[in-house]
């Protein structure tokens, strides 16, 4: 654990059912003045309403909106600059992001786009955001990324076959609305892989070299939010109280791995979405118990305490047998929300294990936060665990 750490997050968080139909008397926390607004919005969101409600309340204080929907899933670099040059030479005082972390991520990188004289290859380069953006808010409809509570933007580069993070605390919003309503109509398949996202934000955080007590806090309670909602949000999709518990599990996910960062699981999945366009939430679901699994000498201790978060029955049991049972029961899990443990169904064969392991070994940045140090052969071991 780090004797030095920090933690920022987003400036205001406003929560719970209904709250995104009073967005717009929160505007004064973002901005006193705005003339006009740019929605980035999940296309899904616009045929269930949503979309509309958020202009609707824009419109009723005399704001004028553009709304946005061409964000895709995963968005490649090309993506986010298309979309942006569609917006560039107009004139707005605010972003509103309201989709999954996809959308929430481009936004934020629209959000300085706009105030800095800078691409996003100068930025995957090393250059530095170095003014604050647009200011934005951000509205999750997903209980996965954390998104908008974190300094992170991810995009693909398809070239590359790979999946790159952006970090700077500009990327952070002004305002997040976390309205559960709004994710009451995910499908199971969603529900299950983005679910399965936050608890592994959550769990490497916890175990990351840079764990701290401030991430393991956010990441604790997280946990034990995700633990005890998960399986009744993916059966129950109505379920209001299930649906609010992973959203704000979601975000402190997002809070612990804002202070901690991700690891392993994160770096090797990467390749399999730059790649095989694996979802980010199902590439992690697969990856999870096999990382944790090479990790375990090392960090039995805090599965101990993990296990305690997920409401294991350890009594009478050796830590090891303990740490074990987490695994056991991150492997139930998956099984039970229908996550595929094999990478055949995404074509992905044994001839491509040592490009992947070679595109992992380059995420340098959470490869440095695993607790044990992962050599190239090591990464085709777990990625050959998938394969049947």
């Amino acid at each position: 654990m780090n004797n030095l750490y920090q933690f920022f997050t987003a400036k205001h968080i406003i929560s719970g059912a209904g709250s995104l139909d009073q967005l717009s008397e929160h505007l004064h926390l973002v901005n006193k003045k705005i003339a006009s607004a740019f929605i980035v919005a999940q296309p899904a969101l616009q045929r269930l309403g949503f979309i509309e409600k958020v202009e609707n309340q824009l419109a009723e204080k005399g704001i004028n909106t553009f709304t946005i929907n061409k964000i895709m899933p995963e968005p490649t670099i090309q993506n986010i600059e298309d979309v942006y040059r569609e917006i560039a030479e107009k004139e707005f005082d605010l972003l509103i992001g309201i989709g999954g972390g996809s959308v929430l991520d481009a936004t934020k990188l629209l959000s300085v786009l706009k105030t800095n004289d800078v691409s996003i290859r100068d930025l995957l380069s090393g250059n530095q955001i170095e003014r604050k953006g647009i200011p934005t808010i951000l509205i999750p409809s997903t209980s996965g990324t954390g998104s908008e509570v974190t300094p992170n933007s991810i995009v693909t580069i398809p070239e590359e076959e790979l999946k790159v993070g952006i970090v700077s605390k500009y990327l952070l919003p002004e305002l997040v609305i976390l309205d559960p309503v709004l994710t009451l109509s995910l499908p199971k398949s969603i529900t299950a892989a983005t679910g399965m996202d936050a608890f592994t934000h959550s769990l490497e955080s916890f175990i990351s070299n840079k764990a701290n007590p401030i991430s393991d806090m956010f990441a604790l309670e997280s946990i034990r939010l995700i633990s005890s909602s998960l399986l009744e949000a993916y059966h129950n999709g109505s379920s209001i109280e299930a649906r609010e518990k992973m959203l704000i599990g979601s975000m402190y996910g997002g809070m612990a791995l804002t202070s901690a960062g991700t690891a392993a699981v994160h770096a090797l999945a990467y390749p399999l979405g730059g790649k095989f366009n694996i979802p980010h939430g199902e590439a992690n679901s697969m990856l999870l118990p096999h990382v944790m699994e090479f990790n375990m000498d090392v960090i039995t201790e805090r599965l101990v305490q993990v296990s305690k978060a997920m409401g294991i029955d350890h009594s009478e049991e050796s830590k090891e047998k303990i740490a074990e049972k987490v695994i056991e029961q991150i492997e139930e899990w998956t099984k039970e929300l229908n996550i595929s443990q094999n990478l055949n169904e995404f074509g992905v064969h044994e001839s491509d294990i040592p490009h992947l392991a070679e595109s992992a070994s380059k995420v340098t940045r959470l490869l440095n936060n695993n607790p044990k140090q992962l050599t190239i052969e090591q990464m085709k071991i777990i990625y050959r665990k998938l394969l049947p």
